[in-house]
């Protein structure tokens, strides 16, 4: 089956993986052709929703860097994988904050998919950059991360010119809540692991809310998502629970097996201050939503003059997580010596011109 799909195309493979994809979680047809219509719309969001065609293709482009010492990665790592949460003290706390597709990887994957997510913002207009200077920056706050023995993103009396960023960003509670009152009551049964694992996350038992259905994300688009949504002690509160599966690299490598979902297991061992919030239930993932708690997206990002800073630390928090790996450490600071030239740069670009050749083949013979 591994020659049938290298052999795919990306129409193919879009339908072999989602085939796939199918017999493991419930997939809502209507989510999944709103994300087929994305895909055609632009490269950025193409390599966001497509992540199993990455799996499928990086070994290929990269075969060298493929065989790298492999850590617990995020896998589908980009520049609008990082936003805000607060932690256990209530702080608010910046990193990467969606861990669908962990998976044991090389640590090569993740530097490069971000360096290839970060070329395309600056081709948007979103990071004024370089490309050169796009890897430097990631690759420098990796190396210095790691060297650190890594350090959490605190927003506080810390890292003042991350918050700017940060806060900028945090959506104003009026129009969250309109947004979250927006959404569609669910019609028609739920199944009871998902009720089961939001009422776990509530702050008190037999807590009334309505529950809503919501889309959003694209990689995950098509996944089932309820929303609870109630009143409590004068305030609105909501907790998410999605419908998870495993990394799509089983499907890419056709690993044999029961594939295994590591969102718990990665969040657990990061160098990180972790949402209380955020919990793996069965195979839903539960988390709190609330306008403190959310993605920052690249059509908002005000980070004029603190671009570079902004990649670097994206670096570092990529090394915050690959440091869950414990015995890892060593051996990619020796790979990384090792590395010729500018090789993250090179690696990059490869990777590049291959979602670009797979997004003008899908806006061509795409399917909706």
């Amino acid at each position: 089956m591994l020659a049938i799909v290298a052999a795919m195309n990306v129409v193919k493979a879009t339908r072999h993986f989602e085939d796939w994809l199918g017999h493991r979680t419930v997939l809502v047809k209507k989510d999944l052709h709103l994300k087929h219509a994305s895909m055609a719309e632009g490269i950025f969001p193409f390599l966001r929703a497509t992540y199993y065609r990455w799996a499928q293709v990086w070994p290929k482009v990269c075969p060298d860097l493929a065989k790298g010492p492999r850590v617990l990665a995020v896998g589908d790592l980009h520049v609008e994988n990082f936003g805000t949460w607060r932690d256990i003290e209530g702080r608010l706390i910046w990193g990467v904050n969606d861990f669908d597709e962990a998976h044991t990887l090389p640590y090569a994957n993740d530097l490069v998919r971000l360096a290839v997510s970060a070329h395309l913002a600056a081709e948007a207009g979103h990071l004024p950059l370089k490309r050169l200077g796009i890897c430097e920056a990631i690759l420098e706050g990796y190396s210095e991360g790691l060297q650190a023995e890594g350090l959490p993103f605190v927003l506080g009396e810390k890292n003042e010119w991350l918050r700017l960023i940060a806060e900028s960003e945090l959506r104003d509670p009026i129009h969250f809540w309109a947004k979250m009152d927006a959404l569609p009551t669910v019609k028609g049964d739920v199944p009871v692991s998902a009720l089961d694992a939001i009422d776990h996350l509530m702050p008190a038992r037999d807590l009334p809310y309505r529950l809503a259905r919501r889309v959003a994300g694209l990689g995950s688009l098509g996944h089932t998502r309820y929303v609870a949504i109630a009143d409590w002690h004068g305030g609105r509160i909501a907790r998410e629970a999605k419908a998870l599966v495993a990394s799509a690299c089983h499907w890419a490598e056709d690993e044999d097996g029961p594939p295994e979902i590591l969102y718990q297991t990665i969040i657990s061992r990061a160098v990180r201050c972790p949402d209380p919030f955020v919990q793996l239930r069965g195979r839903w993932i539960i988390r709190r939503l609330s306008p403190h708690c959310s993605r920052i997206e690249l059509a908002t990002l005000k980070a004029q003059g603190a671009e570079i800073r902004l990649l670097h630390a994206m670096g570092w928090e990529t090394a915050n997580i690959h440091l869950g790996s414990r015995f890892a450490r060593k051996a990619i600071l020796a790979d990384l010596r090792k590395q010729k030239g500018k090789w993250l740069h090179e690696a990059s670009e490869a990777m590049l011109e291959a979602v670009r050749a797979d997004w003008k083949d899908w806006e061509k013979h795409g399917y909706a």
